[in-house]
């Protein structure tokens, strides 16, 4: 005779939780943060703040951000299953502080419902078919500094050879899947997200993949890096001087930021987070065009060799 399983014996990834949050930092839907169970270190992200809890009344008001001493309802994402009925700590292990607590009030049952389906036509696959193998090369830098002429160039160079490749560049994703985000810290967070998740899909197609987005925090471009994979991802650091991308100003954004006609501008109003250890340097002010893409097709050219279309893991 079975005996049927409690709502607490029952493992998920997704949650209704009440979230505490310490830390003056903002917390972010997308982001993720890191907890500790059993001893072993876990990620969590907010996948939705769903309102936040007036102290006073009780009522529920709208958020778009967890602020210090704010309690809110969120939609929440595990990295690991888990039990119902914990209370998590959001740690930043870094500088010894607890952002939050996570309460998880009960399973999203739709989560229980889904489960990986198995393709027979796998990325080793596709990367036989096309000759190379699928990776990602991650451009970052602040507006004007060249990461779009740059990815276009790259992207020239290995059509010519024969190689299939697809540039995701910020302005053209704004106006279509990302058309709904702005440019808070949230929106931001959210962008890179989406963008890391679609570019993902594409590595797994077999393709080269070419990102020109700011990104201009470190938590995503690492989350970005850790769901794509750090064998099949390149962190591009093109590093060109706020004074030099302002005298550029290709698309008047600068002065327009200067004016205080644009409140979020990385580099000016919003905050930009250089790469501490990308993979390339490239400089946008000093390097010539056709150098800075050499330097990136010898490390296609690297990376083609330790990862053949044969050898590509299942």
């Amino acid at each position: 005779m079975s005996t049927a399983l409690s709502p607490s014996d029952i493992l998920s990834e997704q949650f209704e939780a009440l979230v505490q949050w310490h830390d003056s930092e903002a917390g972010l839907a997308g982001r993720e943060y890191l907890f500790r169970m059993q001893g072993a270190a876990h990620t969590l992200s907010v996948t939705r703040i769903k309102y936040k809890i007036d102290p006073a009344t009780g009522g529920h008001l709208p958020c778009t951000t967890l602020q210090r001493n704010e309690t809110a309802i969120c939609n929440i994402a595990t990295s690991t299953p888990i039990q119902a009925g914990q209370t998590l700590s959001l740690l930043d292990e870094g500088l010894g502080r607890t952002l939050a607590s996570v309460e998880l009030k009960h399973i999203l049952r739709r989560a229980e419902n889904l489960h990986t389906q198995a393709l027979s036509v796998q990325r080793h696959h596709r990367e036989q078919l096309n000759g190379h193998p699928g990776c990602v090369l991650w451009f970052t830098g602040l507006s004007g500094s060249g990461k779009s002429t740059l990815a276009n160039a790259l992207e020239q160079s290995l059509h010519e050879q024969g190689w299939h490749t697809y540039i995701l560049d910020g302005d053209n994703i704004r106006q279509g899947l990302n058309k709904d985000l702005g440019f808070t810290d949230a929106d931001r967070v959210e962008n890179i997200r989406r963008i890391a998740e679609v570019a993902k899909l594409m590595v797994d197609a077999g393709l080269v993949v070419m990102t020109a987005f700011i990104s201009p925090f470190r938590k995503e471009r690492d989350m970005a890096r850790e769901l794509i994979g750090s064998d099949r991802f390149l962190e591009v650091y093109v590093d060109t001087p706020l004074e030099v991308c302002e005298a550029r100003d290709v698309k008047g954004l600068y002065k327009k930021a200067r004016q205080g006609l644009i409140p979020n501008m990385t580099g000016i109003n919003s905050p930009y987070e250089p790469p501490e250890q990308p993979g390339l340097i490239l400089s946008g002010a000093s390097e010539t065009l056709d150098g800075a893409v050499q330097s990136l097709m010898d490390w296609l050219s690297i990376k083609s060799n330790q990862l053949t279309p044969q050898e590509a893991p299942r």
